[in-house]
């Protein structure tokens, strides 16, 4: 795996900011839209979504033509506890007009290098097993299965799902 891959001609990553949300509440909505990416039924307001995820890690990757966002990744604490401290939980989104073009691959592989320069020695994900996709770029940038949650939650029409649980730990931090 390369570990710093950038993203394609035409498009470079960036930090977050409170101004990009719109765009990235967006993307996150054409997730739940698309019924295989959360259980989520609606964004989050800014603020709401601030204080759910770390300051480290967020970043978005822009269109170089019109700076449009077209894609983020975030992490969020998976515990309040201190000994989960280094603990995250990843979550990518990709607009739907810019996928399989490698932009998962650069801000998946930022992410990961920049939690681990800020100390997080685990980063796990849990994904529709119908999210072939994201399945596929988790694998590719090391995470491993590590198990299967059936009927795990359910659906706001009433269907029960299944996640596959993914992990991946620090090659860097010492553990």
């Amino acid at each position: 795996m390369d570990r710093n891959p950038q993203p394609p001609i035409g498009y470079y990553l960036d930090t977050m900011s409170a101004e990009d949300y719109a765009s990235v509440a967006l993307i996150f909505e054409q997730g739940i839209e698309g019924g295989n990416a959360t259980y989520d039924t609606e964004a989050a307001t800014w603020e709401n979504w601030d204080k759910k995820h770390l300051q480290v890690g967020r970043f978005v990757v822009r269109s170089a033509e019109n700076k449009r966002v077209l894609g983020w990744v975030a992490l969020s604490p998976i515990s309040s506890r201190v000994v989960f401290s280094g603990v995250a939980e990843l979550s990518i989104y990709i607009d739907n007009s810019a996928h399989g073009i490698g932009l998962g691959d650069a801000l998946m592989a930022n992410c990961i290098e920049t939690s681990e320069n800020a100390g997080l020695w685990t980063l796990q994900s849990g994904i529709f097993p119908e999210n072939e996709a994201s399945l596929k770029l988790h694998e590719k940038h090391g995470f491993r299965v590590i198990g299967f949650r059936e009927r795990i939650g359910q659906m706001r029409n009433g269907l029960w799902r299944d996640i596959v649980f993914m992990e991946r730990r620090s090659k860097v931090v010492g553990i």
